[in-house]
């Protein structure tokens, strides 16, 4: 994420270049027969100005020499010997890009808080910008909880799910820019918490999942507050994800998490991953919503908006959005067939087929 704006070190183009192969003329020359006195390569300038009643053979980001104000394309042009006939008239500046007709030297080329993509960088090389000054990728530490929690590949005892959510939050918040480092599990237990979360609390952002309810095993919050964290907020008004909570320590930030799988997506994708980009300097780092339309009428909550799991499709009025079936939190293998987060506001009734919608990409 650019830090502060790239300001172009030259104009760009650096020089009059030809737009296509063809012949550099003086446009007042045109209609005419001229004849041709030297070529122009690109990354090798004809060593003499073009005089009236002249051509010369240029390449495509050639330099256009002094004199010149037009370029001729080779197909408008009948060569004979070393002369060439122009049939048609011919506009000052016709197939010339200017110098810095697409960024002046000291002219932002990439805005502060742009996250740098290929064209970024593609541009940044050719305004000749040889540094830049970026946000410092977060460090991430997670930590699930769960005495249930068992490795994908080992033996299931009885009571024993595989744990999921490190890996998943992993992929998340990686792909947001940060360095995770995922802990391993920790049990129901109080020390083990204890221990887990001071380790974590190291991080510039911590995030744990499972463990931040009121049910008599859930550890979490106590022992945040035991060390040290400060609670802003816990419990929000939406399905899936109620019980998640935000705190601080110093200049940590550490969000509690649901453990259900897709209520610990979707706090993850509304929540950590703004915060993670807001801290690498983004200038909107907020959800990135889109516009569609719901393909299936769905009833609305009246207390908590909801996010549903649903895919999408291109219709010739844009993009459909069709909820998957099974919309449980617990439902992750069912989530998994799903490419986009449908926002439906809490209200009364429903939500027609065709309405519009605010939709969040999962993938």
């Amino acid at each position: 994420m650019l830090a502060r704006a790239a300001t172009a070190a030259i104009d760009l183009p650096p020089f009059a270049s030809s737009a296509m192969d063809g012949y550099a003329i003086r446009a007042a020359d045109a209609p005419g027969r001229l004849p041709v006195v030297a070529s122009a390569a690109a990354g090798r300038p004809a060593d003499k100005p073009l005089a009236p009643g002249e051509a010369m053979a240029i390449a495509t980001g050639g330099v256009v020499p002094d004199g010149a104000d037009a370029v001729v394309p080779l197909e408008a042009v009948v060569v004979t010997d070393n002369t060439i006939a122009i049939g048609l008239d011919v506009v000052i500046g016709a197939n010339v890009r200017p110098q810095g007709s697409d960024v002046r030297a000291g002219d932002a080329v990439v805005p502060a808080g742009a996250r740098l993509g290929a064209a970024h960088l593609g541009a940044l090389a050719a305004a000749g910008i040889a540094v830049l000054e970026c946000g410092r990728s977060p460090h991430v530490r997670v930590l699930t909880t769960g005495t249930e929690l068992r490795r994908p590949g080992e033996a299931l005892g009885p009571g024993e799910i595989y744990e999921s959510n490190g890996t998943m939050l992993e992929a998340v918040l990686a792909a947001a820019g940060a360095q995770v480092e995922v802990l391993p599990p920790v049990a129901d237990d109080h020390a083990a918490h204890h221990a887990a979360i001071r380790a974590g609390l190291e991080a510039d952002i911590l995030v744990t999942s499972g463990g931040v309810s009121v049910g008599a095993h859930d550890l979490v919050r106590l022992v945040e507050r035991e060390l040290g964290v400060e609670e802003v907020f816990w419990g929000v008004a939406m399905r899936p994800g109620k019980p998640l909570s935000f705190a601080t320590r110093g200049t940590t930030l550490v969000f509690g998490l649901p453990g259900n799988p897709v209520s610990s997506l979707v706090g993850a994708m509304l929540f950590v991953r703004p915060a993670l980009l807001a801290l690498q300097g983004a200038s909107e780092p907020g959800p990135p919503w889109a516009g569609g339309t719901i393909a299936t009428t769905v009833r609305r909550a009246p207390t908590r908006d909801e996010l549903l799991r649903a895919r999408s499709s291109v219709t010739d009025s844009g993009v459909a959005l069709t909820p998957v079936e099974g919309q449980e939190s617990h439902m992750i293998a069912r989530a998994a067939t799903a490419d986009a987060l449908v926002h439906v506001p809490r209200g009364e009734g429903e939500l027609v087929a065709g309405r519009s919608v605010r939709y969040l990409r999962l993938d």
